[in-house]
């Protein structure tokens, strides 16, 4: 992170593939443009967005509207009661892990099990109680010349009677994988005979903002926590996280936020409400972010193509989500983290693969062999990189 911050701050020939950051979509950033006037225009809404502590579960017009959106496209039978606001999803996962695992009152401990390695790295540091997250490493299938996917191993998933929930990103950061209907609704009946949740983390979903290029539904029931966010939808500074779950969860939730932070903040809510409550967010989504994104993975993998040529081995993930395209270099001579330096000195910004391997039983040599490449920026810059990439071989 000190890196990323850097790099935006100081270097203006940094090209920026690593990071999460959302691209500047004109359109997109107009509404926010628009929005942001109304709410100035409006003095009682500026008030109710400045002025007031909200509740620790959020905003109840803001509940309402999305339990409503998610129940018309859905057919979820969801209230108020099963949503809450949290500030950011980061702090949502902290929140969720912690209270789903630890040591606990008689001495045994309750774990976290993430099926499908690697994963989101902003995971791996959230427990106030070490070891308490587990991975177990994904089944590598070579789907065609040049890519290749991640799937869960199921054959080798045991969930023993420590684990205290499931969780996976879909789509998932940092590869693009996006679990097929079928993984998913086998690990939801595996979460249902546990009786323990099974947590699903949407940010980059549907229905907003819906960066998904497979065809899949989103899944909801008793069981799942499902982990949303508008930092994706272009607005990660008004840190608003979203939790949907069964109520005893979002209690819970709530208290703790009443704990951390008293309250969460206004803005993303407020700016956000009209647009779900007129289905004009779906519309943002489906017509103007995912295409924008899709467009950018092309090019993206057309750019990597074109510079490596046969000149090294490598291997794309196949690009089903997210804004991130995951390198895998099966006969890299150095560590991925040795390879991300050179390439830094070289004013080319990555993330190492290594980092997204936490959680493992034993080591596993591909951690060293894979980079996290994001699209979301300059498609120019991102043809500059993988050129730097390649005369780096």
């Amino acid at each position: 992170m000190d890196d990323l911050g850097q790099a935006m701050d100081g270097r203006s020939d940094m090209r920026m593939l690593g990071g999460g950051n959302p691209a500047h979509i004109p359109e997109v950033n107009e509404i926010w443009r628009r929005r942001s006037a109304e709410i100035l225009a409006n003095g009682a809404e500026l008030e109710e967005t400045l002025a007031n502590y909200d509740t620790p579960q959020g905003k109840h017009a803001f509940l309402d509207s999305l339990a409503g959106l998610l129940n018309r496209e859905f057919g979820w039978n969801l209230n108020a009661k099963n949503i809450a606001v949290t500030n950011g999803s980061q702090m949502a996962f902290f929140l969720l892990l912690n209270l789903l695992s630890g040591t606990g009152s008689d001495g045994s401990k309750n774990r976290v099990l993430f099926p499908l390695c690697p994963e989101y790295i902003g995971y791996a540091d959230q427990t106030i109680e070490n070891g308490m997250l587990i991975t177990r490493p994904a089944k590598i299938e070579l789907t065609r010349p040049g890519f290749f996917k991640y799937n869960v191993d199921f054959e080798n998933l045991d969930v023993s009677s420590d684990i205290s929930a499931l969780c996976i990103s879909r789509p998932t950061n940092p590869t693009g994988n996006v679990l097929t209907d079928q993984e998913v609704a086998r690990l939801a009946g595996i979460a249902g005979e546990k009786d323990i949740p099974f947590i699903i983390d949407n940010a980059y979903g549907a229905p907003f903002p819906n960066i998904l290029f497979r065809d899949v539904k989103p899944y909801w029931d008793k069981h799942v926590i499902l982990s949303m966010s508008l930092s994706k939808l272009g607005l990660p500074s008004v840190r608003t996280g979203i939790v949907v779950a069964d109520e005893s969860i979002i209690e819970a939730v709530s208290a703790c936020n009443a704990v951390i932070s008293l309250s969460n903040g206004s803005l993303g809510q407020v700016l956000v409400r009209p647009l779900i409550e007129s289905g004009d967010i779906l519309r943002l989504s489906n017509e103007v972010i995912r295409p924008f994104y899709e467009d950018r993975s092309i090019a993206a993998v057309t750019s990597l193509q074109e510079a490596f040529g046969d000149d090294i081995p490598y291997r794309i993930h196949e690009s089903e989500g997210s804004i991130f395209l995951w390198l895998w270099l099966p006969e890299l001579p150095i560590s991925s983290a040795e390879l991300y330096e050179r390439l830094k000195a070289r004013a080319v910004l990555v993330v190492s693969g290594h980092y997204f391997f936490y959680g493992l039983d034993c080591p596993w040599a591909h951690a060293d062999e894979c980079l996290r490449l994001s699209y979301a920026q300059d498609p120019v810059k991102f043809r500059e990189a993988a050129t730097i990439m390649d005369e780096g071989k």
